[in-house]
């Protein structure tokens, strides 16, 4: 089942989450992680807000133990607050008009 997260970065700003994509080898509006079916992120009040939708909850942890936690730490970027949800359903992209 696919599963959506949120994660709130208080007090996070847009270029430390350029400096993460940067240093795990992904570009922006380029294709994600694998297992990864969308993701967006923007800025908040209070820091950083990123919404990644994932075709299963094991992929999802699985990235963000192995690769996103590790680079964050590095970077000294404090954990997010973490929302899980089972995706009822999601759309991919329309065709061009």
């Amino acid at each position: 089942m696919a599963i959506a997260v949120i994660m709130d970065f208080s007090g996070g700003k847009l270029e430390d989450y350029d400096k993460v994509v940067e240093r795990i080898g992904l570009a922006p509006r380029g294709p994600g992680a694998a297992g990864g079916l969308f993701h967006w992120v923007a800025a908040t009040e209070d820091g950083a807000r990123i919404v990644d939708v994932w075709q299963t909850r094991e992929q999802a942890d699985e990235f963000y133990q192995n690769t996103l936690g590790p680079v964050t730490a590095e970077l000294g970027i404090q954990p997010p607050e973490m929302s899980y949800f089972d995706v009822h359903n999601f759309q991919t992209a329309g065709p061009e008009a």
